[in-house]
């Protein structure tokens, strides 16, 4: 018999409720409000009450109200349908719902349980599997979507039936499959998992190594991300991070996308709405949303659905890893997370950590961020979820908690400059400040080694060092004036400004330069960095500056213009001439 309780106190959307049976941690509950049922979570337990964190706002709810508990903990349907759909949190159809505000106790189902899918079916009666084996397939846009064994099945089991190829709905059964006591389970299209555990259902998951290409620049060729792999975007307001995720949607070598924006301001989540449709998709040429998830939470929703958006956002993104599919996950923003796990603390009146959040809330966004990764599939295939986070720290303090715990997660750091920003110098990322930590795997560096260059590693370092060179020499000459300095610091400086313009900064809005291929970042590279391995011959500052205007003007200049064309080999031709005019020796890099 199922437990049920009524409400003995309201604080906030902290809810107290009396119980007359057992309970478990996560559990989800309903609260009978006005003949309406809200949704909400079991986060604490007591002696004879259960702390309750409700999803939706909890207005005029009165204490004796009844409660009824489910006896399982919040939970994704996972199935045929979830790609081009925005959810809230909780996983329920945004555009399902009527209205302009979402009333409370809407809840609809995320999948189109009446639609029609051309099932495939991809093994054979009397067949093993084993939980995440794949027992056929739908076209899903452009994806083969795979049916697979629950996730919650344990053991082997026998494939007794599979349906001939046709046309089936999620709810039909499609196979029965016999575990090893000879008992029958009826399998369909849809499946449930319990967001707040990983998925696990692979054969083992190495440590990443294998390059992810984005596309831009400054990550590709100076701090470098893996398929599989983490990062984070701390910077304040107004230096770009939405476009660096818009950037990173359209670029990046993973076949889908899914978006948490768990709890922005209504505006910009209203901007994701509106812009992520009309986003077109260099790599199949439709539009990026047939192959994008939107997870929608705004920061003035209730804590506990801001809680669960993010995780409801990646248990989708490790199902869709069970198919053999490279998934990216963009999280905006964690700092949001972060509040909503500090405000449902402090109403539980836990011991407070620094600023108020959490004691253990580095513990809880490591958890979450090894969540990630690349896996190796029983089946021999294999998936990723690469997942990179943005923080929203107040006053651009990179030094507050949530930005603190979260460079202990993750393995990628995208500093955000407001500097740079107001400069114009986009993306605003600063190299120097930022860092890579895959850098240093053994792994990183020979799968690098075969695939773009022996050097590739060695080359990062060099252009890392002359961008700190060059900071220092900036500095130098603004305590000490431009005269008051030895022309080489005017030289370090404008060689690091040569790789800032053409290597760091990058024109989302030009159709060449939005997006650059690896092997032309290679050769790029190679090229700015031939020109600060040449010594120039200055007699006086003065000179230092127009001239290497003129150099960068060039290099912009092929940026702009398609790689090895001619108009890009006249721009070479030119450059050569200019570094012909003051180049003394060039010196191979030590």
């Amino acid at each position: 018999m199922a437990t049920t309780g009524i409400v003995a106190g309201i604080i906030s959307n902290l809810v107290v409720v009396k119980v007359d049976g057992p309970v478990s941690q996560n559990e989800i509950c309903y609260i009978n409000h006005n003949e309406v049922k809200l949704m909400a979570e079991v986060i604490r337990i007591g002696s004879e009450n259960a702390y309750i964190q409700v999803f939706e706002s909890t207005r005029g709810l009165k204490t004796g109200t009844p409660v009824e508990f489910t006896g399982h903990m919040l939970e994704a349907i996972l199935g045929p349908g979830i790609l081009s759909k925005n959810f809230d949190g909780l996983q329920h159809d945004l555009d399902k719902m009527n209205g302009v505000f979402l009333q409370k106790g809407d809840y609809t189902h995320p999948l189109e349980v009446d639609k029609d899918w051309t099932f495939k079916p991809l093994v054979k009666t009397g067949e093993e599997v084993v939980p995440g084996s794949w027992l056929g397939e739908v076209a899903e846009n452009w994806i083969a979507h795979k049916i697979m064994v629950p996730f919650t099945f344990k053991g082997d089991f026998k494939v007794k039936k599979i349906v001939v190829a046709g046309e089936y709905k999620i709810t039909d059964t499609i196979a029965v499959l016999e575990d090893e006591d000879g008992n029958q389970h009826p399998v369909s299209m849809i499946q449930k998992w319990p967001v707040k555990i990983p998925i696990k259902t692979y054969k083992n998951k190495p440590r990443p190594a294998k390059f992810l290409e984005t596309g831009i620049r400054v990550i590709d060729s100076l701090t470098p991300i893996v398929e599989g792999g983490t990062g984070f975007i701390p910077g304040p307001f107004g230096t770009g991070k939405t476009v660096l995720q818009h950037a990173l949607s359209k670029q990046a070598d993973a076949d889908m996308i899914v978006v948490a924006a768990c709890g922005e301001r209504a505006n910009e989540v209203v901007e994701i709405f509106a812009e992520f449709p009309e986003l077109d998709d260099p790599r199949t040429g439709r539009k990026l949303m047939e192959r994008t998830t939107i997870i929608a939470n705004t920061s003035n929703m209730p804590v506990a659905a801001r809680e669960a958006s993010v995780y409801t956002a990646m248990t989708i993104a490790e199902y869709y890893r069970s198919m053999g599919l490279k998934i990216l996950l963009l999280a905006d923003s964690t700092s949001r997370w972060a509040q909503a796990l500090r405000e449902m603390s402090n109403r539980m009146e836990e011991l407070p950590g620094p600023d108020a959040f959490p004691m253990d809330l580095p513990a809880i966004i490591s958890n979450f961020y090894s969540r990630a990764g690349f896996v190796n599939l029983n089946n021999g295939e294999t998936g990723s979820v690469t997942f990179i986070g943005t923080v929203s720290p107040a006053g651009g303090n990179l030094k507050e908690p949530v930005t603190e715990a979260t460079k202990k997660a993750a393995r990628c750091f995208y500093a955000l400059s407001q500097n740079r920003a107001d400069s114009k110098r986009y993306p605003a990322i600063d190299a120097v400040d930022s860092y890579s930590k895959y850098l240093e795997y053994p792994e990183y560096i020979n799968y690098v080694s075969k695939n773009i260059s022996p050097q590739w590693v060695e080359n990062i370092m060099h252009a890392r060092n002359i961008l700190i060179c060059g900071r220092d020499a900036s500095e130098q000459i603004n305590i000490l004036g431009d005269d008051g300095v030895p022309i080489i610091y005017h030289e370090t400086f404008w060689k690091s400004e040569v790789i800032d313009f053409v290597i760091l900064q990058q024109d989302a809005f030009d159709k060449i330069d939005a997006s650059t291929p690896i092997a032309r970042q290679q050769y790029m590279l190679d090229k700015v960095l031939k020109i600060n391995n040449t010594q120039f011959n200055f007699e006086h500052f003065e000179e230092v500056n127009p001239y290497f205007k003129k150099i960068i003007n060039v290099l912009k200049q092929m940026n702009y213009s398609e790689f090895e064309s001619e108009q890009f080999k006249k721009f070479e031709m030119e450059l050569d001439e200019i570094i012909n005019e003051k180049a003394i020796v060039e010196t191979e890099k030590i």
